[in-house]
């Protein structure tokens, strides 16, 4: 092992100390492995301690980990205070000096005395080596020896149940301590808006793996926060599994996938949810927030792709019962709102474990002024979404809130009878009393496939413009269509979906189990309908592809939309969370684009939603029937003007300058 030592005071050079032999005892047996030991006095170690622990006065020795396995970092130790100790404990200078090198070099490889276990495991360490080299117990008389309890470490200061907790590394309860931070992070979302257990579930898995230092490579350190990442997709994703059940013939095919099903979406959240905390390795202290939160909003991007993608339950969506806070997201988007959230919650842990570092109290209140500027940015746009009074045009959403089985038949006379029967009800329920301008059916309603060549009847019948959800047959592929009628049954325009479901609407792979497997569409586009010789614009989206920042409204258009119209089946996942969490993203995304949000959804929820995201009529899960309303409130939003790819660039920017200007090697003595 080499070791380099620095007189920075030249009164240490009289007292005859191995430093090599010492620290070689204490650090890792390897030969390539680097220490640095700095010899000092009470007025630079002061600067130091001032500077990186925001204690106010001079110490015995201070501890730089670099966090690398061969250089592993930089040792301080002050002659004046090693003497007065070694005075008061009557030992020698060059004992006392010995203690504080081996202690050092402790530190450097991860140990730590913060905790009661902790500082059991270290004492016993130093016991151990100073004995080998030749030198007593450093602990009979502890309590003349200054900072051997904790005391004037960094993270002394913190909340006394954090320091109460004991927990092996590596143990079973560690692990089942991860997988219930996880499973609690999920019930921040709707139905249950739990906010605050999100942020406990997050907090204390982020306290978790901080707490300790000892880490190995990133597979090992993957696999030791594997048990949050798991228990975090299948907590939130689970009812994904219900569709399974929805028809008893499909149940009897696919049920078989229901226990891999499980394992894969824990193998995928162990994939994608544990990155962020696997990062925290490359940084230190205070820069250790803004690095967690960039990688967290990072993955989130990224979720756009993965299987056509799927972003499902942004952080940012927990602030959806706080109007002010969520309407943040016209400015900065669920990607800003989600950074700022998680970079709150791990720089109030890393202030309450260090609450006397300047460092971690700038970036707690840094992010706290960010998220008030984001809650002012909500009040406005909460103001400006009232203004535009819209275009008056009556529409009208139709829910049959039919059941698969319902719907399904198999023999071809069966079929055709039930999809006759079908038709009829969907015009009895669109037919009720009024005149809307514009009807719409949910997705999959029409039980015909539709050509190029074909009329809809249903227009024709009802005599106004009508929108339907139905499979519509292009080079002889399959689409999940967007059909739009005029009042005299032409077809205009047809919309195809482009962001697929897997497993459910493609195979991944193409190998993976689907019940169908369909061509995806070209895109977002706007679709304009006269009404009464008023034109209204809008985007059209079909299913889940709403849940896709910045995705519906092209850029190369000079058209300004009035609504998004979302078509949807949410009849496979029944009355579970996932229904309630669908029409949550579609409330964020009417806040990032400023645009309200028609909603027919086949089981429900179906809904008019304000471009400030509030469910002003909806018909709930399971009944069947109609909702009249109108819309207004459209308006640009910063947001969509800079995008969500703009958004992640500002993001990585303030991350790296973060990380950098406020990582700053561990401090330990």
């Amino acid at each position: 092992m080499k070791v380099y030592v620095n007189y920075d005071d030249k009164r240490w050079k009289k007292y005859a100390v191995d430093f090599e032999k010492i620290a070689s005892a204490a650090g890792p047996k390897r030969s390539d492995a680097e220490v640095s030991i700095t010899l000092t006095n009470d007025a630079e170690i002061h600067k130091l301690n001032k500077e990186y622990r925001g204690m106010d006065k001079p110490t015995n020795v201070l501890s730089f980990e670099l966090g690398d396995d061969i250089l592993l970092g930089d040792i301080y130790i002050s002659l004046d205070t090693v003497k007065r100790e070694a005075d008061a404990a009557g030992i020698s200078v060059a004992e006392h000096t010995a203690h504080m090198v081996v202690h050092g070099m402790l530190h450097l490889q991860g140990y730590d005395h913060i905790r009661d276990d902790e500082a059991e495991i270290m004492e016993s360490r130093e016991i151990a080596i100073m004995k080998k080299l030749g030198y007593k117990n450093p602990y009979l008389d502890e309590e003349k020896i200054e900072c051997t309890n904790g005391s004037c470490c960094p993270g002394a200061r913190t909340i006394s149940l954090l320091k109460k907790i004991k927990i092996r590394e590596n143990s079973f309860w560690q692990y089942a301590l991860y997988a219930l931070f996880g499973c609690v992070a999920a019930f921040g979302f709707a139905p249950f808006y739990a906010w605050w257990a999100t942020l406990i579930g997050i907090g204390g898995a982020y306290w978790l793996t901080t707490r300790r230092m000892n880490h190995g490579g990133v597979l090992r350190e993957m696999l030791r926060v594997a048990p949050f990442g798991a228990m975090y997709s299948i907590a939130m994703f689970w009812w994904t599994l219900h569709s399974i059940y929805v028809v008893p013939e499909l149940a009897k095919q696919f049920a078989i996938w229901t226990i891999p099903g499980l394992v894969g979406l824990g193998i995928a959240g162990v994939l994608i949810f544990t990155i962020p905390f696997v990062a925290l390795f490359r940084a230190h202290g205070a820069g250790r927030p803004f690095m967690f939160a960039g990688i967290w909003t990072l993955v989130l991007w990224l979720r756009e792709w993965v299987f056509t993608g799927f972003p499902w339950n942004p952080v940012a969506n927990i602030t959806m019962p706080c109007p002010i806070i969520s309407n943040s997201m016209a400015v900065w988007g669920a990607l800003g709102l989600t950074f700022v959230i998680v970079g709150l919650i791990a720089a109030t842990v890393e202030l309450l474990q260090n609450i006397k570092s300047w460092r971690n109290w700038f970036v707690f209140l840094l992010f706290v002024v960010i998220a008030l500027c984001g809650g002012f940015s909500g009040i406005h746009n909460i103001s400006v979404s009232s203004k535009d009074m819209g275009t008056g045009a009556m529409i009208r959403i139709v829910q049959p809130a039919q059941s698969q089985s319902e719907k399904m038949v198999y023999s071809r006379e069966g079929a055709l009878k039930r999809a006759e029967e079908n038709l009829i009800k969907l015009f009895q329920m669109a037919a009720d009393e009024g005149e809307p301008d514009l009807v719409v059916f949910p997705e999959t309603s029409y039980p015909y496939t539709i050509i190029d060549s074909d009329d809809m009847p249903l227009a024709t019948a009802l005599k106004t413009n009508v929108i339907i959800g139905a499979t519509s047959v292009s080079d002889g592929r399959p689409y999940n269509s967007l059909i739009v009628a005029g009042p005299d049954g032409n077809i205009n325009n047809i919309y195809s979906k482009s962001h697929l479901v897997p497993f459910g609407e493609y195979r991944p792979l193409g190998f993976m189990p689907a019940p169908i497997d369909l061509a995806s569409g070209t895109g977002a586009e706007l679709i304009s309908i006269n009404m009464e010789n008023a034109d209204f614009v809008f985007a059209p989206a079909v299913c889940y592809e709403i849940i896709f920042s910045d995705s519906l409204v092209p850029n190369n258009t000079e058209l300004r939309p009035n609504a998004i119209i979302n078509i949807t089946n949410d009849t496979w996942f029944g009355n579970t969370p996932g229904t309630y969490q669908h029409l949550d993203m579609v409330r964020r995304y009417a806040i990032e684009s400023g645009l309200p949000v028609i909603r027919a959804n086949y089981s429900g929820i179906s809904a008019f939603v304000l471009s400030d995201g509030e469910v002003v009529a909806s018909l709930p899960i399971g009944q069947s029937g109609i909702l009249d309303g109108t819309i207004w409130g459209a308006h640009d939003t910063i947001y969509r003007t800079i995008g969500r790819d703009g958004w992640m660039i500002i993001i990585l920017i303030l991350s790296c300058i973060g990380a950098i200007c406020m990582n700053a090697p561990q401090k330990k003595d």
